[in-house]
């Protein structure tokens, strides 16, 4: 089985924002969002994601990809 990957650090590079801006603006905890960009989570609510869509002018397939050949469990 593949593995769902987060790309949440690559679009906040894209976009420079910080964390603590992204935090602050999405609502979301330093912590939570951490877990996030890390892919240290092993689920994500629909209104966290459109949250950091709307802040990050982007879509979900800009954040989440799927690699079917990569090992390991979320």
């Amino acid at each position: 089985m593949g593995k769902i990957i987060l790309r949440l650090d690559r679009v906040m590079a894209d976009r420079k924002m910080s964390l603590n801006e992204l935090s602050e603006k999405v609502g979301v905890t330093n912590v939570n969002l951490s877990k996030i960009k890390t892919g240290k989570i092993s689920a994500i609510r629909f209104s966290t994601l459109e949250a950091i869509c709307d802040v990050l002018n982007c879509q979900p397939g800009d954040i989440l990809e799927y690699d079917k050949d990569a090992k390991g469990d979320n």
